[in-house]
């Protein structure tokens, strides 16, 4: 059987793994993609490249001229971009 054949013949699970984030600071990339799988925020890696520029965006560390976002960091960001949980649109932000 081909190597391709093979890839194929797996189950869903085994070709598209859960994310575990073993590594303490991730590539913009990365960044981008654990933002989308953990909070379901959508995040471009052109918008984290902006942000990072303008100010905004999550913190992260500079590696020469490598972006590295710490995980701890980004769940923070994260939590505090979602907000509070509220229960109907006519609860305000405020509170």
């Amino acid at each position: 059987m081909s190597d391709i054949q093979q890839a194929l013949a797996r189950a869903p699970a085994e070709l598209c793994p859960q994310s575990k984030v073993s590594k303490p600071r991730l590539r913009r990339w990365e960044a981008s993609r654990y933002l989308l799988d953990r909070y379901g925020i959508e995040m471009a890696i052109a918008t984290l490249a902006k942000l990072a520029c303008l100010g905004g965006g999550p913190p992260f560390q500079k590696n020469g001229r490598v972006p590295l976002y710490p995980v701890d960091l980004l769940d923070d960001w994260a939590l505090a971009r979602l907000g509070r949980v509220i229960h109907s649109t006519s609860e305000t932000g405020r509170g």
